[in-house]
């Protein structure tokens, strides 16, 4: 087993940190281009026949390795089990659990390395750090690569105050590309659907104000709900009616 870190901010001291107590971690600096960039250097420094991915502020927890171990003959790609990390205490906090499979979120899942490579890993072209993996997953659902959840592979993840209006403007860009690169996905963005979607999640948050006897955030999460819904659907509209092609809109390696 390998460990790289691979650091996209080039932290000295997280460097000395390293070589100080985990000698056997292999320390990176990354391309400084984001996360899908950052990954894909982590990946390419691999030597081993599978590359497992989590993220710095992730918890993996024990038998993580070994539950993908386990399976490793029959599967190609495989994504673990990743919870809550912590209490929630504000209504705009957000954690991406995966109780279910079926997402394939960057933070924990593995992949053969000869699988990653032909699929030419993550797609760097994306404005926000928000859907190289779901991209990542549907190149992977038309390949012939057999995937499995494995909900014994446990990461868990911390609960984050929600990113304000300009993430969230980057993020329907990156959608609106995913659905460019991914004609399929279109009709889960109809106004129809994106007004339903929007419905439900002003539903679950009221619920979770209800229930827990508390309104903290709860402004904030219904504006950033609501504008996030309404941006979306512009950009995919957008996106649709413009002339940008299929081939300019992958930032895959070479």
């Amino acid at each position: 087993m390998e460990v790289i870190v691979s650091d996209d901010a080039g932290d000295i001291e997280l460097r000395r940190l390293i070589e100080q107590r985990y000698p056997w971690c292999r320390y990176e600096i990354g391309p400084a281009r984001g996360p899908a960039a950052n990954r894909n250097h982590g990946a390419s420094r691999a030597m081993g026949e599978w590359i497992v991915f989590t993220d710095d502020d992730c918890l993996p927890q024990p038998g993580w390795l070994n539950a993908y171990a386990e399976l490793e003959s029959q599967y190609d790609v495989m994504e673990g089990r990743t919870t809550a990390e912590g209490i929630r205490r504000r209504i705009d906090e957000e954690c991406p659990t995966n109780e279910t499979g079926g997402y394939l979120w960057s933070c924990n899942f593995a992949i053969r390395r000869n699988a990653f490579n032909d699929l030419r890993g993550f797609n760097e072209g994306f404005p926000a750090a928000a859907m190289e993996d779901v991209e990542l997953r549907k190149r992977i659902d038309k390949s012939q690569y057999r995937v499995v959840y494995v909900p014994r592979a446990i990461v868990h993840h911390p609960w984050r105050t929600r990113k304000g209006i300009s993430f969230l403007k980057a993020k329907a860009k990156s959608i609106a590309i995913c659905v460019n690169l991914h004609p399929e996905m279109e009709n889960d963005f109809s106004l129809q659907k994106v007004f339903k979607k929007t419905l439900i999640t002003l539903k679950t948050s009221l619920v979770y104000c209800i229930r827990n006897k508390t309104i903290s955030g709860i402004s904030r999460q219904l504006y950033l709900d609501i504008y996030l819904s309404a941006s979306t659907w512009r950009e995919v509209r957008k996106m649709k009616s413009s002339q940008v092609s299929q081939g300019e809109l992958l930032g895959l390696r070479d």
